[in-house]
């Protein structure tokens, strides 16, 4: 599936079943939860913490729900998330393409 296909799907998903967009604010309200709920995962994968009794390791299922929230963003904003993409690899290979490589720090 590509970005602009994703886009598309969550669109008809939207219309079909969701009835409409949650507004802007709303959808950045939740877009921060989700973001919350994937970093709770991440402590507990890598990070010091530990899963707590119930919980499970649903990474993919974190990081599909914090897509699905920027696909809804970029579709009531009238984002194309391709362009966008594209515009932003080429602005970091521009501003970054030797900083990175040049850095001792990763080596």
């Amino acid at each position: 599936m590509t970005i602009q296909e994703a886009q598309q799907a969550v669109d008809q998903w939207i219309k079909t079943y969701g009835v409409r967009y949650f507004s802007e604010l709303t959808n950045m309200a939740v877009l921060t939860e989700e973001v919350g709920e994937l970093a709770r995962v991440i402590a507990r994968k890598y990070g010091d913490q530990s899963f707590k009794e119930g919980e499970k390791d649903n990474l993919g299922e974190e990081i599909a729900d914090v897509l699905w929230v920027l696909l809804c963003l970029a579709n009531q904003t009238g984002v194309n998330l391709t362009e966008e993409l594209q515009k932003s690899i080429e602005k970091k290979t521009n501003r970054d393409k030797e900083r990175h490589i040049n850095n001792v720090k990763l080596k």
